[in-house]
């Protein structure tokens, strides 16, 4: 029951990623906080810079890393899930 309640879901990791991709949406939601701000970052100095140029530079890098992620997801979510498996089975506390 536990199990079920806090589960990671692959439809809900998409749907990030399609609607959130640029803002890294789907990496905070399985817990990937760093990168995900820094994908924020690459998003906002990318913008500022698109005038110069070298904007354009990066956010092209940060198209490739959102479709690359597109790849990713399902591995992340494995992981996460059986690592919340693990931790329940030991008796261990649902992690926040």
């Amino acid at each position: 029951m536990l199990y079920d309640a806090n589960k990671k879901s692959l439809l809900v990791a998409y749907l990030l990623w399609f609607f959130l991709g640029g803002l890294g949406g789907h990496r905070f939601y399985v817990g990937k906080t760093g990168s995900a701000v820094g994908m924020i970052a690459l998003l906002i100095v990318g913008s500022a810079l698109a005038a110069v140029g070298i904007g354009a530079v990066l956010l092209m890098i940060l198209g490739i890393w959102v479709i690359v992620d597109a790849f990713l997801i399902p591995k992340w979510i494995r992981i996460k899930n059986t690592q919340l498996a693990n931790t329940l089975a030991s008796g261990g506390q649902v992690p926040n």
